[in-house]
Formats: C-alpha cells, structure tokens, sequence
C-alpha cells in the first residue's frame, strides 16, 4: 500500500513539473543566451550611431498634410540605363525631448517603382506595408533589388508619418543611395518630387537627397586613430597637393573627407576647416600635368555644401597623377589665430578607380613648404578619428545591421528575463513539490505504518477471541469430564468400573487432542485457506455438534447471498455463533435453542433465541464481553431482546459496505 501511494503521489507530481516545461518559450534559456551573446559580439564589429554637429543640410521634408494616406514621390534620374543591386534610404534625425532620437518623416508604407527611359509608369520594385513596422529608427533602411536595370527610380508614399514637432504628415528623407556594386551611382543626379520647393527652407532641399551628406559620422568598431592633416598658416595664394597613382587608372570618384573636429563639444570651428572653398580637382598621365585635364570643381557657395565627407561624380578619366589646387583657398582670420592666412586641411583622400580606393598608401606631395608637410601620410592612411574608414555602401549596412541587433536584442533580453522568472518560479514549485513529496511520503508510511499496527492489534483480538472461545470451551469439557471421573472413581471405590473411566479417560484424551489443534491454528485461523468455504455446512454442523441434547433448530434465507460472503466476513460470522451456543451452554440452561440467519444485498443478520434464565436485565447489560468483542471485530451492530416466552434473544446485524452486482463467472460481491 505504502508504495502505491508513494508511486501515485509521484506521477502527480511529476505531472506538475512536467506542466510549466510544456508551456515554455519556443526557444530554451540556453539558446536565448547564445543568441544575446552573439548579438552583443556582432554589435562589437559595427560602426556606432555617431552623429554630425555643427550645421548642414538636413535632406528633403515634403509639404505637410493632416491626412496620412497622402501620396507623395521622389524620383530619382539616373540618366542612360544602368543597373543596381541596392537602395538605401536614410532618414532625417529628430532630437525628440520624450523619446531621444528617431527618424522625423520617415514613411510608414511605400513602394520603389524603377523604370526605363520611354517608360513612364515603371514597374514596382520593393513594397513595404504599415505591418513591417519600419519605426522607429534613426539607421538607414537597406532595400535589396538585385540585378535591376533602369533609367529612373521612383519612392512613392501610401502613408506619411507625422513630423514630431507639430503633428503633420510629411515625407522626409536625409539620403537616397543607389549603389551599384560599391557605386552610388545616384551621388549629384538629377531629383524630381512631388511638392513644389520651398525657398525659405533651404535646408530641406530636394538637391540634398543626393549630395552624399548623411547625418551620421563614420566610427568604424575597427582600426586605430588618425588625425587629419592641416597644413601651417601662409602657405600661399594657391596652394595644392598632387599624388602619383603609380600607373594610369580608369578615375570616376573622389571623396574628401574634411578635417576631424569632433574631439569638443561644442566644436570651436565650424565644419570644414582648412577645406577650399573652390577646389579644382584635375587628372594628368604627365608628372608636370602639361596634359591636365579638369575632373570636377568643388565650390562652396553656403554652409549646405560642406559636411563630413564631400563625395564627388564626373566621367570616368584614365589618368596616373591627380592634383587639387586651392583656387580661392581656405582663410584662417585672427578671431581663431594670432595671425591670419591660408591654410588647408582634409581629414582623408580617396580616390576610386571602378570602386576600389587607389590612393590609400600612397603618398601626397605639396607645392608649398611647412612644418607639417611630414603628415601628408595621414590623407592616405586609410583611417580616420574614430578609426578605419569603411567603403559607404559597407558603412551603410553596418549600420543598418546595428539596428537590426539592437531592435532584436531587447526582445531577447525579454524572453531571456521571461525564462529566468520562469526558472525561479519552477525552482519554487519544485522545492514547495519536493517538500510536499517528502511530507506525502512521510505521511503515506505513517498511514501504511499505522494500518500495519491496527492489523496486528486486531489480529491479536482475534487470536485472543480465538484462545478464549475454543480453549475455553475445551478446557470448561476437560473440567466436567475430569468431575465426571473423580465423581465415577468415588462411587465405585476401587472396584471401579474400569470401562466407564477409560471411556471418560478417552474422552478427556479427545478434547486435549482438539484443545492442542485450537492452540495450533488459532494464529492462523484467519488466513487459512479452505476454512468457512461454506458457512451454511459449517453453522449446520457445529449446531448439531454442540446441541446432541437439547431441542433446536437453524433456518437460512438468502443462501446465494450467504456463500458469497468475503472469508473472513464469513469465519467472523461462524465464530460469533459458535461463542453464543458455548454461551447458551455455559450460563443459559435453556433447553430450546433456535438460529435464524439471513442474508440479503445490503445486510446479514444472525438471530438466536434461547428459553433460558435471561440475561441479567432486558437491556443486555449481563452480555458476555466475548459476544461483544466478536461483534467489535466484525464490525456490527448487536442487540437483545428478550421474547414474550422468556429466555434472550441475541440478534447481530452486518451491513455489507461494498457490493458488486453481476453473474457468478466475471463479477464477485464483496463485503
């Protein structure tokens, strides 16, 4: 019994741990763990969020609208056929005084339509619904459009986002990138859109969607530290440096990257120091540059045409030898020096041949002497404040992955949060469930320990019952056969007659003999098998024993019912009646004993009545203890009566507790 209840305590319990596993998290604790560690080691190796200061242009902000599902477009020319494999867009930058910073504009639902010369309605290329939730963000948006051949490329609203500082729609864009390869190949081309331009925001031109100016500064997680080169003041009215390319080269791109002044904050010079305001960039195969050809001009004509790093197109030149000359040179004034003077300064040079920098490493040269001409090294060395210097189109996806990470990685961090609460909460459960398992345990071998020592106590009962009813009434026929020898040997003197004693001798020899097989089985009389099979024989046979002389009779109803009693049920039941006939025997001097027992689905009820002397009043108070503790282990009701005629009439009711209906083959009743 003890390890049923411990096996089935268990199972429930195992049920409930099992429980709360069945209703985690699709990814497991250790998984969310890899994946943040990752995420945090991925982050490591990409550039940062480094914004611009000082002023700039800001990008494009379309008219404003109260409405959202306004249509509002950009169209970018890109002059012949030519094809792409990437898009980037770039967002205006918000300081919001709640949220920090975010994207101010940025549209929640559009779509990218390219399209070929002659074709004015275009064929859709990307398309993004509210659902994909692009915001927030302040990182560029990647939109991937491999192998796409077209003449002009088109980003048309489907619903606006509100600016922040009043509320309504509009379309704003700090950059729109379209790279081929390592190409922008939309870097100063022609820009059409859909509102009309607003002269007093000269900042938000459309002309700045392609001007190469984005918000950000570039702070690659790699490479060491450069600091730009500057030259002294006073090195002439038009001062230049060339660079020898080493053989000559297919040139289609420079970007000047002007000088790092992000070390304070606030900057103490505007953006831009030491850069020309016109700069003429030429390209020649001959060391003097007697055939130089001009590449582009540089012309700062207001404050929107500097920014971090000054990107420029022309037509691809073959040339070895490129040189910028200061046409109208940067002036430092006495308000930021102790003197005043010429001056020029770039943070990086680059020079692309079909993508690639081929200047980096090589060297520049000067037509003007100073004290800094030993850090020319610096506009080559491939670095700059923050560290290397990354292609743009790697840059922009660095960043882009970045956001990325960092939207994925606090919903990790939930999830994460989520597991360990949920492990502490099954660590509680489990510790309140192996206390309960102990204590169910603990209290099912109390139990079992218990039952055990109420068995053996009524065990013991009835081996005392036992004792008492059978050696009893064996020794109580000992004592009368032993008076009936001593009464024989005294009327007879000597001349006893010997046949009359040896027949009392084997009398009380018998009854020893049945004294000593009680003693033997009354232990197990319980338990033995066989015994009691058929009260009905039983009770008839021990009737006819016990009363030879006397006047009785034994009547029985419900015979099925009483054959199937349980065994012991039914051993119980025949030595009941066997302790009130050796009762009747002992005390009653009833001649006339008659025995009614009767069985039903509910009940057996044993009824004797004898004509005797009675008891010793009509509430049964003179009892015999026997016949009450018979009734104690049986578990039933006694009661007595004594009939009209006189005498006691001793009735035992049993009510049956289980019971199981059905025919004899497959189903039995049980007590």
């Amino acid at each position: 019994m003890c390890r049923n209840h411990t096996i089935l305590i268990a199972v429930l319990l195992s049920g409930l741990l099992i429980a709360p596993e069945c209703r985690a998290a699709a990814h497991s604790i250790s998984e969310l763990e890899q994946r943040l560690e990752a995420i945090d080691a991925e982050l490591e190796q990409l550039s940062s969020y480094s914004l611009r200061n000082g002023v700039g242009p800001v990008g494009y902000r379309s008219q404003p609208h109260a409405d959202p599902n306004q249509t509002e477009w950009i169209q970018i020319e890109l002059g012949e056929n030519t094809t792409f494999d990437q898009i980037v867009l770039v967002p205006t930058i918000w300081r919001d005084t709640q949220t920090g910073l975010r994207a101010d504009g940025f549209p929640q639902a559009f779509k990218i339509i390219a399209g070929s010369q002659g074709d004015t309605e275009g064929t859709v290329i990307a398309h993004y619904k509210k659902s994909d939730c692009l915001l927030p963000r302040i990182a560029p948006l990647l939109i991937d459009c491999p192998a796409t051949t077209a003449s002009w490329l088109r980003l048309e609203t489907i619903t606006l986002s509100p600016r922040i500082w009043d509320g309504q729609y509009v379309l704003q864009l700090s950059e729109i990138m379209v790279f081929r390869g390592e190409e922008n190949i939309a870097l100063q081309e022609a820009v059409t859109t859909s509102s009309p331009h607003i002269p007093l925001d000269e900042a938000r031109n459309k002309r700045f969607l392609v001007d190469g100016f984005v918000p950000y500064l570039m702070d690659a997680a790699t490479g060491q530290q450069s600091t730009s080169y500057v030259s002294g003041i006073g090195i002439g009215k038009h001062p230049s440096i060339s660079i020898d390319l080493g053989r000559v080269l297919p040139i289609n791109r420079i970007h000047l990257y002007a000088t790092d002044l992000n070390d304070t904050i606030p900057q103490s010079l505007l953006d831009g120091f030491g850069v020309p305001p016109r700069l003429l960039v030429e390209g020649a195969n001959q060391a003097d540059f007697s055939d130089a050809v001009p590449l582009f001009e540089y012309r700062k004509t207001s404050i929107y045409d500097i920014g971090p790093i000054i990107m420029r197109r022309f037509p691809e030149t073959a040339c070895r030898y490129i040189r910028l000359t200061a046409t109208e040179p940067f002036i430092q004034h006495k308000a930021h020096a102790r003197k005043s003077g010429t001056r020029m300064g770039f943070g990086e040079i680059e020079i692309f041949s079909r993508g690639r920098n081929v200047a980096l490493g090589k060297s520049f040269e000067a037509n003007y002497k100073d004290n800094f001409m030993g850090t020319l090294y610096r506009l080559t060395d491939g670095h700059n404040f923050y560290g290397l210097i990354l292609p743009i189109r790697s840059w922009m996806s660095e960043l882009a992955r970045r956001h990325e990470l960092e939207t994925e990685r606090p919903i990790i961090t939930a999830a994460l949060q989520q597991g360990y609460e949920r492990q502490k909460i099954n660590l509680r459960r489990m510790i309140w469930l192996a206390a309960l398992l102990i204590a169910g345990i603990a209290f099912t071998i109390l139990i079992n320990r218990m039952l055990r020592l109420r068995s053996v106590f009524e065990i013991r009962e009835r081996i005392a019952a036992n004792l008492h009813d059978e050696l009893g009434a064996n020794l109580h026929a000992i004592g009368m056969l032993g008076e009936l020898a001593k009464d024989e040997v005294e009327a007879t003197g000597t001349h006893a007659d010997l046949a009359e004693l040896v027949e009392i001798v084997d009398e009380i020899r018998t009854v020893s003999k049945k004294t000593s097989a009680a003693a033997r089985t009354c232990t197990n009389m319980l338990e033995t098998p066989g015994l009691n099979d058929d009260l009905i024989a039983e009770m008839t046979q021990t009737s006819n024993l016990f009363l030879t002389d006397l006047e009785h009779d034994i009547t029985f109803e419900g015979e099925d019912m009483l054959r199937q009693i349980r065994p012991r049920t039914r051993i119980d039941i025949y030595l009941f009646y066997k302790e009130c006939l050796t009762n009747i025997l002992r005390h009653s001097g009833a001649s006339r004993i008659s025995t009614r027992i009767t069985g039903t689905t509910r009940e057996v009820r044993l009824t004797v009545t004898d004509n005797g002397i009675g008891l010793s009043d009509n509430k049964g108070n003179g009892m015999p203890a026997s016949l009450k503790r018979r009734a104690h282990l049986l578990g039933a009701k006694l009661s007595v009566e004594p009939p009209p005629s006189g005498g006691t009439s001793i009735t035992l009711t049993y009510r049956r507790n289980r019971l199981r209906l059905g025919n004899k083959k497959t189903t039995e009743r049980h007590d």
